[in-house]
């Protein structure tokens, strides 16, 4: 599978394996953020429910860990949404010579070798 191609991304757009084990990559950091999130909530939950002081205060920094944590899934899908548009931009690139203008006129794209 190793520098292996992958078609098929709605309109036939080639990705490099590499790029898209990235992607895997991204996805498992996501979700396991995601899955400790769904834990702090419930810790939250849990302390407020209690009214134990010690537990609200608990709270502050438990709340403080789900804001960075979240902060990181925006930073991660922003991540993954520009390396998806590269890839697909590289991709289409290489893939066409020319294309067709909104008028219906073919643009020639001229493709340097080397």
């Amino acid at each position: 599978m190793e520098g292996g191609i992958y078609t098929g991304i709605g309109n036939g757009t080639q990705l490099d394996s590499k790029v898209v084990q990235t992607f895997q990559k991204s996805f498992v950091q996501v979700q396991d953020i995601l899955d400790q999130n769904r834990l702090l909530i419930n810790e939250i939950n849990q302390n407020h429910e209690s009214k134990i002081p010690d537990n609200l205060s608990r709270n502050v920094g438990l709340i403080r860990e789900l804001n960075n944590n979240i902060r990181r899934v925006v930073d991660l899908y922003a991540d993954l949404s520009s390396n998806f548009s590269r890839s697909t931009e590289a991709s289409s690139e290489g893939e066409s010579a020319g294309t067709l203008k909104s008028d219906g006129k073919s643009s020639e794209k001229r493709i340097r070798s080397g």
